[in-house]
């Protein structure tokens, strides 16, 4: 697969502490899931992206991952993490993340808003993954 958005090691090491510490608890498949969520944000033409055109501006724009800065976020990877950062960014996609743009962790049993910033596309785990759907005028 060739990589969907350009990229740098610093920010294959970035991604993977954004999957982990949004994600670890959902196994390989909820973190891949998670990194599809900042590729969009990268890939995105519609304007609620606009400006975000790195995957640092993905994982540094304001109030976008509650997983920043936490102790989770902030420790070292490993050789899994990275590995599962870099194949977001060289072209895994999986349902229900496959267009989404936001995830939402509501907490175990409880029930995923239809509506959150865009329209549900399913759930993977505690995570619900919502598309932009055609309000935004996105492509990918």
């Amino acid at each position: 697969m060739s990589p969907r958005i350009a990229y740098n090691d610093k920010e294959v090491d970035l991604l993977a502490r954004l999957i982990r510490s949004e994600a670890l608890g959902e196994g390989q498949e909820g973190m891949l899931l998670v990194g599809n969520v900042a590729v969009n944000r990268v890939a995105a033409t519609c304007d609620v992206f606009r400006n975000v055109t790195t995957i640092t501006d993905a994982i540094y724009q304001r109030n976008a991952f509650a997983g920043v800065n936490t102790p989770l976020f902030n420790g070292p990877i490993n050789a899994l993490e990275r590995e599962l950062a870099l194949r977001t960014i060289n072209g895994y996609r999986n349902a229900p993340a496959t267009y989404a743009l936001w995830f939402k962790n509501p907490g175990r049993n409880v029930v995923c808003p239809e509506v959150f910033y865009g329209y549900l596309a399913g759930r993977f785990g505690n995570h619900c993954f919502y598309d932009p759907g055609e309000d935004l005028n996105c492509q990918f």
